[in-house]
């Protein structure tokens, strides 16, 4: 779901707030209901007026029964009325008889009392013969709701502020947890720890703040990817620089004391040619390893392309066998002539390089699914398993990578600086293809060498 997180806050909020509505009623109508009740002793107290009144009728007569009247009124400061239930019904008519059993004067001391009312009720406490009842107002003293003002305070005000903050509290935490991490990750990040990553405990979330998680975490990678390309690409580089700048020292110490002034000259000619060349594909490798381009702005005929570069190699190479099997025609839309061109070739020239003289170098252009396969085949000493996924990284040379194994090779042939593939690796990216490479052996084992074996779409922008 796209609006996860927001979907679950209304969720929330919604079945909160009808969950605090229900609550408040169910609270106020129970409390009201609780607090409607005469208290128990004032109840025996209304009870116990009652008998006393029966005794001093039935005993005293009803002098004293109207003195004790009086007394009370006095001191409840309320009125009261003692009466009989004689119904005399007239014109022929007679009495319900159920109307007995329900008739009251006034209320029953058991009974609800309507808290809203102004005026107090009055009670009704009957004597023993059933026939002659104590009327008397609710005192104030007894009137039950005293605390029902309080009671509405909490339950209106009170209550509703503690749910609605424990609500926000809950929300709070829920959305602040996973940003508060996000935070301290970005402040780490930030402080130069560049292998740190939000919790993978946001993973179970599933939310648009899982999916911010999972956005940082890719943002992180490649940042950290870039910086420690770039650190170990100048790192790399300069390492490069000494050699030439080296020769190029001892040159000018011969151009002063004029020791093969001509030779020394044409050694510094070529040392700047070098590192000319190295600046400018390390700055193109840079630039394809931190812009990460798409180049899908033209449309050409890979035969052609591989065709001209073939000409030009074998005229480079004339003491080798450079064999292309290509089709008529293959057409590439949306891709980049330069890129995928500067790539195909550095890979034949690099087979070449390190293909013996009188060999054969195959180039096979082939047609896929998605767009087209080209193999191109070297007949040289191939590359060592576990070096084959390192010989696209910027200046690795297997030759010098063996050096450093203590294994004893010639390399008093080796050239380049170990660029060319590592570009050839980003430019057939950043037109939507891959590369590999892999040791081969034909069927007979005559021969052998190493494979690279580039996958190329035949549109780009459909590929990405």
């Amino acid at each position: 779901m796209k609006y996860t997180l927001f979907w679950r806050m209304c969720t929330v909020i919604g079945v909160g707030t009808v969950l605090l509505f229900w609550a408040i009623d169910w609270l106020t109508n129970h409390t009201e209901s609780s607090m409607s009740f005469i208290a128990k002793e004032h109840q025996q107290q209304l009870l116990d007026y009652g008998k006393e009144a029966d005794e001093i009728w039935a005993n005293e007569g009803e002098e004293a029964l109207s003195v004790w009247v009086k007394a009370l009124q006095e001191k409840e400061q309320t009125w009261v009325g003692v009466v009989t239930s004689n119904l005399n019904p007239i014109a022929d008519s007679t009495i319900y008889k159920p109307f007995f059993d329900r008739f009251q004067y006034g209320r029953s001391v058991e009974w609800k009392i309507h808290l809203y009312f102004q005026q107090n009720p009055v009670m009704e406490i009957p004597f023993a013969d059933a026939n002659t009842h104590l009327l008397i107002e609710l005192p104030q003293r007894m009137r039950p709701g005293a605390m029902l003002l309080y009671a509405n305070a909490m339950l209106q005000i009170a209550l509703p502020l503690i749910l609605l903050c424990i609500l926000s509290l809950v929300l709070y935490r829920h959305v602040m947890s996973p940003l508060r991490k996000l935070e301290n990750v970005t402040k780490s990040f930030s402080a130069g720890h560049y292998d740190v990553r939000t919790n993978a405990s946001l993973l179970e979330r599933n939310d648009e703040l899982t999916r911010l998680a999972v956005t940082f975490d890719m943002m992180a990678d490649r940042t950290s990817k870039l910086i420690y390309n770039q650190r170990q690409l100048l790192a790399d580089l300069s390492h490069e620089l000494r050699t030439p700048l080296t020769r190029i020292d001892m040159a000018v110490d011969f151009v002063e004391q004029k020791i093969n002034p001509q030779q020394a000259l044409a050694r510094l000619r070529y040392e700047a040619s070098t590192m000319r060349n190295l600046v400018e594909d390390t700055l193109t490798l840079a630039w394809l390893n931190t812009e990460s381009p798409q180049l899908n702005a033209e449309d050409f005929d890979l035969v052609e392309l591989i065709q001209v570069i073939c000409e030009g190699a074998r005229f480079e190479y004339p003491d080798k066998n450079l064999v292309s099997t290509l089709p008529k025609k293959a057409p590439l839309t949306q891709s980049s002539q330069i890129a995928l061109g500067q790539a195909i070739e550095n890979i034949i020239r690099n087979a070449l390089r390190h293909t013996p003289e009188k060999s054969e170098v195959e180039v096979l252009l082939s047609s896929t699914e998605k767009g087209y396969r080209l193999c191109v085949k070297d007949n040289g000493p191939g590359v060592p398993e576990h070096m084959l996924g390192d010989i696209f990284k910027p200046f690795f040379r297997v030759d010098k990578a063996r050096v450093s194994k203590g294994e004893r090779i010639d390399t008093s042939q080796s050239t380049g600086f170990g660029l060319g593939l590592a570009l050839a690796h980003r430019q057939i990216e950043a037109v939507g293809g891959t590369i590999k490479a892999q040791n081969y052996t034909d069927v007979a084992g005559q021969r052998s060498g190493l494979k690279i074996q580039i996958e190329l779409p035949s549109s780009s922008a459909t590929a990405r």
